[in-house]
């Protein structure tokens, strides 16, 4: 079903709801709360307990327990987490952005790709880390055509996709990651089809190893399309749509598969190879939004990528600089404590330093408007709106 052009959202500005916050999560509190009385009453083991709370991938004992102090088993607020100058900059980058909407409601213009899916969606969510929802706040109008533009977009078979170009499955996983949360946000019923289908085309397209590669076909995998859809399927598991568990188990087996000695990750697990930076951060993530919260494997990941906090004079850490820090920050933000007291200040004044401060974008790769809503969406971060970024590890 296409996006209607019924109007299903209030017109009016107002704030988001913050993840763990409304009726939806009022029903699910009231789930958890009768599930627990029934839990004392006949004796469900503790497993089983947090089985239920992961949403149906087991955890082990590791994955569960969480010794240390209470500082770090949660994110608080850093003080100056949000400064004046990183505020300027998101103004400035948010009015570039807006600006460069093409007028059927897509974004990317100037790179390789032209208008994409992928471009498109990175650019919505940019917006939506500021608090704006389709046709709510100052880009709200901005939100519900990159989301009209995107469903109309949408094939048959469930792919968000504009282009025949070599990563389809990159577009769809960030299409369903943005129509996720969006609908997580709003409830909007008319988009709910389109995100079961997407939902649907990601778990055919699984290959034997638990991956996915670029074109939606079962056939190969890697590390960097497979964080795509990994997130794409949690986001739409927390907005209430029905995703199989056995998927995601996969998925987690090939991301462990892909980690090397060092902690670092691999780009495929069949092949092997050495530990990269932006694979690293991808894998380490993909632990996170795939259930593995407290894990030798997510220590490992998080430490390797630890040498490559951002300093003052870098331009890239081994390629895809906007890429890896987009999943860096997430690794981080996730794992709380001094991991992302360390890391989020650096990639901030980094970022700052980098903006055109004419223009407002940031140079880089692929497309000016890709590199402008990857470095919005790592400076937004500590504004919590997004519900993907919410209780997926110690540090959320």
């Amino acid at each position: 079903m296409m996006f209607s052009a019924k109007k299903s959202i209030a017109a009016e500005p107002r704030r988001p709801r913050r993840a763990g916050t409304g009726r939806r999560d009022g029903r699910r509190g009231n789930t958890l709360r009768v599930f627990c009385a029934i839990s004392l009453l006949i004796g469900v083991s503790a497993v089983a307990f947090v089985y239920f709370l992961s949403g149906g991938v087991a955890l082990s004992a590791t994955d569960s327990g969480d010794s240390s102090p209470p500082a770090r088993r949660a994110n608080q607020p850093v003080a100056n987490e949000i400064t004046p100058e990183q505020q300027a900059a998101v103004e400035r980058g948010l009015e570039y952005l807006a600006s460069r909407q093409n007028a059927e409601g897509s974004f990317g213009n100037a790179g390789a790709y032209g208008a994409t899916a992928a471009i498109t969606a990175l650019s919505g969510i940019a917006f939506m880390a500021d608090g704006n929802l389709p046709g709510r706040g100052k880009y709200g109008d901005n939100v519900k055509k990159a989301v009209q533009f995107i469903v109309r977009n949408q094939q048959e078979s469930g792919l968000f996709t504009t282009s025949a170009f070599q990563g389809e499955m990159y577009s769809h996983g960030f299409a369903t990651l943005f129509i996720g949360e969006v609908y997580g946000m709003t409830g909007d019923d008319q988009i709910k089809e389109n995100l079961q289908r997407a939902v649907r085309l990601i778990e055919r397209c699984q290959n034997n190893e638990g991956g996915w590669r670029y074109q939606p076909a079962p056939v190969d995998a890697d590390i960097s399309v497979t964080i795509c859809q990994i997130m794409a399927l949690r986001s739409a598991r927390d907005a209430g749509i029905k995703t199989d568990a056995a998927v995601m188990e996969k998925a987690l087996a090939y991301v462990k598969k892909c980690q090397n000695a060092d902690g670092g990750f691999s780009y495929q697990a069949s092949t092997g190879g050495e530990s990269g930076f932006a694979r690293t951060a991808a894998g380490t993530a993909s632990l996170y939004y795939a259930g593995k919260f407290q894990d030798n494997s997510v220590t490992r990941g998080l430490n390797y990528l630890s040498r490559f906090i951002p300093g003052p004079e870098e331009v890239d850490a081994q390629g895809h600089f906007f890429y890896g820090q987009y999943y860096a920050v997430q690794a981080m933000f996730l794992a709380g404590g001094k991991y992302w007291g360390d890391w989020y200040p650096a990639i901030r004044e980094l970022l700052v330093k980098r903006q055109d401060k004419v223009s407002g974008s940031w140079p880089g790769e692929v497309d000016p408007d890709y590199c402008t809503a990857m470095a919005l969406i790592i400076l937004q971060m500590p504004n919590r709106y997004l519900p993907v970024f919410n209780g997926k590890g110690p540090g959320s």
